[in-house]
């Protein structure tokens, strides 16, 4: 029997045999949702920061900015949308765990759109994933780019005149060092954990774990991938929460929006976490009824 995906090369459709049918073979039946939803968030990211970071500063100052979209507008966007995806995938969960104490039993059925969303964590997980590789890698980027040479050399410039009016040649803000330090710390270790969770959602890899090995891997590394996420967009805002100039059109900064969900999250996961509530819910999922 002739197996196609066991070719060494690429086939064409006229290479095939006669019984494979390509256009009647299902093409990612699992992904479709989860393409539509990234695909609906990186549009709404996109319009925001467009918005704010190219359109204000043109209408406002008059201000030519649309350099930023190719680099900084879209790295702005990746994350936000990657941590929205990450929060997707822990949230239906803490709902579902929400409805079985409502309820008191694990016997009966979730509703059906919740159903259909707990059956594409994965796909979602791994979007999250690859938008987040995306991220780190356009940060990399940066010091490529001709603008910012450009800005480093005025920024160097401005920063002599005023050691030389100010007859201080030092230059070290202890604020800024601090936030980037930690800012850039905490985004290599969420990417890491994230990483370990999407390779432990190969087929290989998850057949070599027995199932509390796998929820080990997928929920307390997953909720901790997601905090240091978090964590990491909270430290880049560091004290634009209260300076009124990032308020942009009335319009809050984007990682304040990016923040909240996974916030929402977070929270309900510690709730669950309580003993008190958690004993509960133990004893619910171990067939105990109200």
């Amino acid at each position: 029997h002739f197996d196609p995906l066991l070719s060494a090369f690429a086939l064409e459709e006229f290479e095939l045999p006669a019984d494979i049918r390509l256009r009647e073979m299902p093409l990612f039946p699992k992904w479709h949702l989860p393409f539509k939803v990234m695909t609906v968030f990186l549009a709404v990211a996109f319009v925001y920061t467009f918005l704010r970071d190219v359109l204000q500063p043109y209408i406002s100052q008059s201000k030519n900015e649309f350099y930023k979209i190719p680099i900084l507008v879209l790295n702005k966007v990746l994350p936000w949308t990657s941590i929205t995806l990450l929060a997707l995938v822990y949230l239906p969960g803490g709902l579902a765990s929400l409805l079985q104490l409502h309820r008191g039993t694990k016997y009966s059925s979730f509703p059906v759109w919740l159903e259909n969303w707990m059956g594409v964590r994965k796909q979602l997980g791994l979007l999250s994933f690859f938008l987040a590789c995306l991220h780190a890698i356009y940060s990399l980027s940066y010091p490529m780019r001709r603008s910012y040479r450009y800005k480093l050399l005025n920024w160097a410039y401005q920063q002599v005149r005023k050691a030389l009016r100010l007859n201080a040649f030092f230059s070290w803000v202890e604020d800024d060092v601090w936030r980037m330090e930690i800012y850039i710390s905490l985004g290599i270790l969420g990417l890491g954990i994230l990483a370990l969770v999407a390779i432990s959602s190969l087929p290989s890899v998850t057949n070599a774990l027995n199932w509390r090995e796998f929820q080990c891997v997928q929920r307390t590394l997953g909720h901790a991938a997601l905090f240091l996420c978090t964590a990491h967009a909270l430290v880049y805002g560091w004290r634009k929460w209260v300076e009124v100039k990032h308020f942009v059109w009335y319009t809050p900064p984007s990682f304040i929006l990016a923040s909240f969900l996974p916030g929402v999250v977070l929270l309900l996961r510690a709730i669950l976490a309580m003993p008190c509530i958690n004993k509960r819910l133990e004893r619910i999922r171990y067939g105990w009824e109200r």
